[in-house]
């Protein structure tokens, strides 16, 4: 039998990813999961609408909110037909004054009153119908009232023309 010897003395032999390699997949899976949704994420961004002014599944240029305040109704149910834009209108407002604090641009309701002082109906003919233009009063003109010019659809601009030769016609700024 041979004689004992000692055995030499050694670093340890440590071998890559042993214990430790359940845990760094996991982290590279987790990683790879991120980096996919990302590229997930933005493809889904650029396949979206490009203008940013409607929903998918809408005709351009007239999302609900858009059709629903143009219309004058409150759901975007009862919208414009589509290929309806928006068409120019000019009324005569009761109230001279009223019309000169609107300025191009901005966003009125429209009232009908129908009746006299001590009592009558009023309803509202045109939500959020934008102003175009606000024309100089005439000189000589006495007749009262002031005349704007709204962009309104074009069933909203026969209930205005309908509503100015019946009632006296005021607007509310949005």
């Amino acid at each position: 039998m041979p004689a004992t010897r000692e055995v030499p003395r050694f670093d340890p032999v440590r071998v890559r990813g042993g214990r430790y390699r359940s845990g760094r997949l996991g982290r590279h899976r987790r990683r790879a999961l991120a980096v996919g949704l990302a590229v997930t994420a933005t493809a889904l961004v650029a396949a979206g609408p490009r203008d940013g002014d409607g929903a998918r599944g809408q005709p351009r240029g007239q999302s609900p909110a858009h059709r629903a305040s143009m219309s004058g109704e409150r759901s975007g149910t009862h919208g414009a037909a589509v290929g309806a834009g928006p068409v120019t209108a000019p009324i005569r407002i009761a109230d001279a004054a009223t019309v000169r604090l609107l300025r191009p641009g901005d966003r009125v309701d429209v009232i009908a009153a129908e009746g006299t002082a001590a009592g009558g109906d009023a309803r509202v003919v045109a939500r959020g119908a934008r102003v175009t233009k606000v024309p100089e009063p005439l000189a000589g003109a006495t007749d009262g009232g002031a005349l704007i010019v709204l962009s309104v659809p074009r069933a909203t601009a026969a209930r205005l023309a309908g509503a100015s030769a019946t009632a006296r016609l005021a607007v509310t700024l949005w």
